[in-house]
Parts: structure tokens; C-alpha cells; sequence
């Protein structure tokens, strides 16, 4: 099952981040298993694709000390603004760079760390992306799903 999910993120993963781009807003929750709390998180992305060779795709190829420069495929530039609701309330702002090589995800920041990461990833189908990225003894999963029936059915305009 694996391979064939690799083979499509092969295919899919350029369409999925060129379909990616623009302003969204996302709703997620995150569990702790240690003490079983959840937090509520709305966000406001800005997405932005970018094509091989790109100046931040070749800053990301230099962070992660890789000695062909232009090896990404293609990637993108999130910027966000998140809430957080309930327990914990706050509020973060942020940017980080994704660039795609192969079926890895290469970061220039993790979730909880500032040092460049790597995700493994696949492609349930074109429009939805599961990402498996592990760090620091942490192990985050996550599912990335673009609306299906129209790309400005969930797009945040501000």
C-alpha cells in the first residue's frame, strides 16, 4: 500500500502544492496522550507555491547542508496567524519554507524546534497528503486535505 502511495505522491505532490496556494483558514485540534489534554487551534495561512530553483528552496537545500542546491521539485512558503483556544489561550505568528524531494517533506523548522526538519510523506490520493514527521522523541501525524469540490470552499479572503 505504501509504494503505490509513494508512487502517487511522486505524480500529485506538485499539483497539490501549486492547488495549495493562496489564503486559508484551518481548524485543528492536538491531543497529548501524556496528560490527555486537547488544544483548539483556528488558523489564517498564506500559502504560497514555489517552483524549483526558487531563492527560498535553494536557502532550504543550504540549511539542510544538501550539496545539489536545486534538488526540490517545487515547495512552498506558509505564513500564519493562530489562535489557540481553550486551556492554553494564545496567540503565534509565523512562517516556515516546505520543499519536496522525492516522497520526503524537507522543513527549514519543525513544529516545536527551530532546527530544519524532514517529513516522510504520501499521497492518500491528489488532494490529500499524509505527513509523518519525528524529532526530539516526538512523533507528529498529520493529514492535509484540500476541499474537493471547489479550491475557494474553505479559502480564507481577508
Amino acid at each position: 500500500m505504501f509504494a503505490s502511495c509513494a508512487a502517487i505522491a511522486l505524480v500529485a505532490s506538485p499539483r497539490f502544492f501549486q492547488l495549495s496556494e493562496g489564503k486559508w483558514r484551518s481548524q485543528r485540534r492536538y491531543y497529548t496522550l501524556k496528560d490527555g489534554e486537547t488544544q483548539e487551534v483556528v488558523s489564517f495561512l498564506t500559502v504560497q507555491f514555489l517552483a524549483q530553483g526558487s531563492a527560498e528552496l535553494i536557502h532550504l537545500a543550504d540549511l539542510h547542508e544538501l550539496e545539489d542546491a536545486t534538488i526540490f521539485t517545487c515547495g512552498t512558503l506558509a505564513t500564519w496567524e493562530s489562535n489557540y483556544i481553550g486551556p492554553s489561550p494564545k496567540q503565534t505568528t509565523g512562517s516556515t519554507v516546505f520543499g519536496v524531494c522525492g516522497a520526503q517533506l524537507y522543513r527549514d523548522r519543525g513544529f516545536s524546534t527551530s532546527k530544519p526538519v524532514i517529513a516522510q510523506f504520501s499521497m492518500r490520493d491528489p488532494k490529500t497528503m499524509c505527513l509523518r514527521t519525528e524529532y526530539s522523541g516526538n512523533l507528529f501525524e498529520e493529514e492535509l486535505t484540500l476541499p474537493i469540490a471547489t479550491q475557494t470552499s474553505l479559502r480564507w479572503v481577508g
